[in-house]
């Protein structure tokens, strides 16, 4: 691996394979393995980059690269005394799939070192990029994270004062954004004011900390604390949290995709569980999208493995699992190219011909965005034997562009756009295709549609998303 550094930023390059997770340890032993450890437990969320910021006290140092996290810190020697830290791993949904564009990104302006770290979308971006571009600002990127740096810097350099330049900045911000902030040696956090993308706050053994999902608590022995709440910043030190809210008139709008697929089962978003709220996603499509006589019910592993034990359980069809996953191969929906995904998906999965062999299969999946992958899937089970398989799934369809998070940016790029149900379960060869109602999905959340943005669903978008 071939490591260069430029003053206070270490960038591991490696040949080129992000929502995206981001951490904060504010912690009284070294930091760096911890942030680590964090960045893997939230793998899922992010594989074309990782990087981590800590400061010592004595220096701020930003480690970045390409690929995994194991992959980008395989043999970097960070520094053992104790200090603070922020960590991200990314997928690109603003901004291409280059080194340049990993995170966190570092500054020194003036007498600020300054490491941010974004998940989520900042719709006027390109707007505010162009503004500061006619004022003779250069950017070294083009992620909409260097945008709000800039932005930030401008104000620190105003007014000295963190809390009102992150105030001053955000207002000017429109979009999700879910944003770990290392100033000197502060921490903070910050959330958007419809909380879009996920953050809590928690405790560790040795200090407090934060997180895209409260599952980095449980694995560090810690415990969560509370969700950030929309408009929300919160300062992270070792022995207590401050917090600061810029914006009173926050509208919650958490993004649905969070609970179908995105998160971890075992993580708590705003307060609802996700394996739960996936199990009755499962319930709610198995009363309202029976299958007669069916043998079996076959999760798509392993987003969909809560989906379809739900399902099971309120059908009473017996689950089975019949698609064996390689352990080894990566998420395939947050993979950058098609191409990739479609090469990925040959060596994905693998069917058990015992169990499927002239059996009348459900098979359960969290969502269908293009459809390559629900397709490749229905052919393998019944090449494998499968006399039906009838498709259910726990998302509705997803027909419009998602500007907040996710790369979802086309309509061309879904199977539903344009389509009736037939079509499209013409598209996917099953024997029959049932969708979760929007009324359904809503209710397994239990957060309300007035609290959910259900964009990609409705064409109706928390924010002004403006000229699409």
């Amino acid at each position: 691996m071939d490591i260069r550094t430029q003053g206070s930023e270490v960038i591991t390059g490696r040949s080129l394979g992000e929502s995206c997770g981001i951490v904060v340890l504010a912690e009284s032993v070294p930091v760096g393995y911890r942030l680590i450890q964090s960045l893997r437990i939230i793998q899922h969320r992010g594989q074309e980059s990782s990087g981590i910021s800590i400061n010592t006290g004595k220096s701020l140092r930003t480690y970045r690269g390409m690929g995994l996290v194991n992959e980008v810190f395989s043999g970097v020697k960070l520094e053992k005394d104790a200090g603070i830290g922020i960590g991200h791993i990314r997928y690109s949904t603003a901004g291409s799939s280059v080194l340049e564009n990993a995170q966190p990104l570092y500054a020194n302006i003036g007498k600020y070192e300054i490491a941010i770290g974004h998940n989520g979308e900042i719709v006027n971006a390109s707007l505010l990029k162009k503004s500061l571009e006619s004022k003779g600002y250069s950017f070294a990127t083009n992620s909409d994270t260097e945008v709000i740096m800039k932005l930030l810097s401008i104000e620190l350099s105003k007014t000295a004062d963190p809390i009102l330049s992150m105030k001053n900045t955000f207002k000017k911000l429109v979009g999700a954004y879910s944003l770990n902030i290392m100033i000197n040696q502060r921490l903070f956090v910050a959330r958007d004011p419809n909380g879009i993308r996920p953050l809590v706050v928690g405790t560790t053994e040795y200090g407090y900390c934060a997180a895209s999902e409260s599952v980095v608590f449980d694995q560090l022995n810690g415990k969560m604390i509370r969700d950030v709440r929309p408009g929300e910043i919160v300062e992270i030190k070792k022995n207590e949290i401050d917090s600061f809210m810029y914006n009173e008139e926050a509208r919650t709008a958490h993004c649905m995709f969070e609970y179908v697929y995105f998160a971890r089962p075992d993580s708590i978003l705003d307060g609802r569980s996700v394996f739960e709220t996936r199990m009755e996603l499962g319930r709610i499509l198995a009363r309202e999208s029976p299958v007669s006589k069916a043998d079996c019910v076959v999760a798509v592993p392993d987003s969909a493995r809560t989906h379809a034990q739900g399902y099971a359980e309120e059908s009473g069809i017996p689950l089975v699992e019949a698609l064996i996953k390689n352990r080894y191969v990566d998420r395939t929906f947050i993979m950058p190219e098609q191409a990739g995904r479609e090469s990925e998906l040959d060596i994905k999965l693998n069917p058990i011909r015992q169990l499927i062999d002239g059996k009348k299969v459900v098979l359960v999946d969290d969502s269908i965005i293009r459809g390559n992958t629900t397709r490749k899937i229905v052919r393998l089970l019944k090449k494998y034997g499968a006399k039906e398989v009838h498709l259910r799934i726990a998302c509705p369809p997803v027909r419009f562009p998602c500007y907040l998070g996710i790369d979802m940016k086309t309509k061309d790029q879904f199977i539903a756009s344009n389509r009736s149900l037939k079509e499209i379960n013409a598209k996917l060869g099953a024997d029959s295709l049932r969708y979760i109602s929007l009324e359904g999905l809503i209710e397994a959340t239990a957060q309300g549609k007035e609290k959910l943005c259900l964009g990609c669903l409705t064409d109706r978008y928390p924010v002004r998303i403006g000229k699409r």
